[in-house]
């Protein structure tokens, strides 16, 4: 079964409604430019209400690895999503604990993401001056060359009505979406209706695949 991960979350109510439909996997913001921002207390209290009902991943960018373990104690999360230009050194010490985030425009990303360190990789798409949480869906085809060779996490550009499709073209091992399932101009809130049908869309790619 394919995992299905909300990212941006921002509040424990939404936490717990998005674990609720079934979401597997839930990411908090701590990177500074992010709309979808929250403070270390914020994201320990989401740890706290999903328990082990699910995996809470914190996006992060160029932490050191002192900087991240830290962070890992303080949270309680289970891994850090590293979206930076961390060093490979930074994500293998870090081991099952981290999941680098590589964008994805060309060949050259495509052996990028199939050189990190990590028992996954999570692929987002390449727009110049983001970080992540753009909306923008990645080259697919890229991405499944890369979910051939290694465990991926497929993110940007996914709405419960393209997930399925993505799925069936990609078979990745997770996908990941944030703006997909928000309240329209509300990227601090998740619109629950689209958590449940993206829920329900990928658990019928999963049933369809061969």
């Amino acid at each position: 079964m394919i995992s299905t991960k909300v990212c941006g979350v921002t509040s424990v109510e939404d936490a717990r409604a998005c674990v609720e439909l079934g979401v597997d996997r839930l990411g908090v913001n701590l990177v500074r430019t992010s709309p979808r921002l929250v403070d270390v207390e914020t994201a320990r209290e989401i740890v706290r209400a999903v328990e082990a009902r699910a995996e809470v991943f914190v996006v992060v960018a160029d932490l050191s690895i002192e900087e991240a373990r830290a962070l890992l104690e303080e949270t309680g999360a289970a891994a850090l999503q590293l979206h930076g230009a961390e060093p490979d050194r930074v994500v293998a010490e870090l081991g099952d604990r981290a999941v680098k985030a590589v964008r994805v425009g060309d060949t050259a990303d495509v052996a990028r993401a199939l050189s990190v360190p990590g028992s996954l990789v999570l692929v987002d798409a390449k727009v110049p001056g983001a970080l992540g949480g753009t909306g923008v869906s990645p080259p697919l085809e890229l991405v499944a060359q890369i979910a051939r060779a290694r465990p991926t996490i497929l993110a940007g550009g996914l709405i419960p009505d393209n997930v399925g499709d993505a799925v069936a073209r990609v078979r990745p091992a997770g996908v990941d979406v944030a703006s997909g399932v928000e309240r329209a101009g509300e990227p601090r809130r998740k619109s629950l209706d689209a958590v449940a049908r993206f829920v329900s869309a990928v658990r019928d790619a999963c049933r369809q695949r061969p």
